[in-house]
């Protein structure tokens, strides 16, 4: 565990200033566009002001780094039914239960009677389950490859047999591979997500390196962490270089957590799935492997997934916003009608989205 003096080390003004210094030298007059893929990169990025002290011409823009953000709506749509029937609890997160839909949102499902509860992890929902043998107990298991190992080991441990889920887990590499395929956006290279990385490995990205030619640095949560990462990317640029590199090296290693991938290997197949404002990837999401159907609550309660014609709100730009393609202020709904009071689209609702971030951080939190 890192003492405080080394937690200080990471926020060091002077070895921000210097690491800053070096990223202008190396980047020159050129212009270089790099994207992060992690709610928790642009918490960092905007809390600390680092694109204030990058030089004009190095831009670090925002990816689908929130899974709340990308979940479809007719998944949402899904749990609200499962909210509502008289037998069932549905056991959820608290960004996901704010996620507007079509059908509205979890809170607002309560609202009108249905039955959600928030946890705080899947082991608070088992919990809950073993309280409360009179009820089905449903958690909502949603997010990257960070949560999806809770998830199988859960299923892996016999549960009660009043619990069930309601999966959507999601894969970041397969999501940059897709995003560099669009070539919606020029990008010069990818800050890599740490928490993410630290399951899968850094090894998982060589592929799209290798691929597509890019740049690739997986870095740490401190503002060092994040400079010192764009600062590897520019040297692997003028290097000539196009490789998967670790700043990160105290959490995460080449072959990731080799115990939580075999689970999820063991519980999970992988299919192509739909991305909230981006679209159908392929190979990119998780689905209980037939073993384990007995747990999906779908099937338990044959529910049935809604197709809608929209993914968002009229007006709404969190799409372009996760596919690096507009910002937050480009938005017109952003900080006028859409809040975290009050959120038009799923990017204002978690703590990982970029909307809800900037809005936190910048003048508009006092409009």
């Amino acid at each position: 565990m890192k003492s405080p003096e080394n937690f200080a080390l990471y926020r060091d003004r002077k070895l921000v200033e210097k690491v800053a210094e070096k990223i202008r030298e190396a980047a020159g007059g050129e212009s270089f566009k790099f994207m992060h893929v992690c709610g928790t990169h642009e918490d960092t990025i905007s809390r600390f002001g680092l694109r204030t002290i990058l030089p004009e011409n190095v831009k670090v823009i925002a990816g689908p780094g929130c899974p709340v953000c990308v979940t479809p709506p007719e998944v949402i749509s899904a749990a609200i039914e499962l909210s509502k029937l008289d037998d069932v609890i549905l056991a959820t997160y608290g960004d996901m239960a704010h996620v507007p839909s079509p059908k509205g949102s979890l809170v607002q499902a309560r609202a009108k009677g249905g039955d959600v509860h928030i946890v705080y992890s899947i082991m608070d929902a088992v919990k809950l389950a073993n309280k409360r043998k009179d009820k089905q107990i449903v958690h909502f298991a949603i997010g990257f490859e960070t949560t999806a190992p809770s998830t199988a080991a859960t299923l892996l441990n016999n549960p009660p047999e009043n619990f069930s889920v309601l999966t959507y887990h999601l894969l970041i590499p397969p999501a940059i591979d897709f995003l560099l395929s669009l070539g919606e956006v020029k990008l010069d290279g990818f800050i890599l997500p740490g928490h993410v990385s630290t399951i899968i490995g850094s090894n998982a990205y060589k592929y799209i390196s290798e691929k597509w030619h890019i740049p690739q640095v997986v870095a740490g949560f401190e503002p060092l962490d994040v400079l010192v990462g764009i600062y590897m990317l520019l040297k692997q640029i003028r290097e000539g270089r196009a490789e998967v590199e670790n700043e990160y090296v105290r959490a995460v290693r080449p072959e990731g957590n080799v115990k939580a991938k075999e689970m999820m290997k063991k519980v999970f197949d992988v299919v192509d799935a739909r991305w909230r404002g981006i679209g159908t990837i392929p190979r990119s999401g998780f689905k209980l492997k037939k073993g384990f159907e007995n747990f999906d609550a779908s099937k338990k309660f044959e529910i049935a997934f809604e197709e809608f014609k929209q993914d968002l709100h009229p007006g709404c730009k969190c799409g372009e916003i996760l596919r690096g393609l507009a910002q937050p202020e480009d938005c017109p709904l952003f900080a006028k009608v859409c809040t975290p009071l009050h959120p038009i689209g799923p990017c204002m609702v978690s703590r990982e989205g970029t909307c809800a971030i900037i809005y936190k951080y910048s003048r508009f939190k006092n409009k």
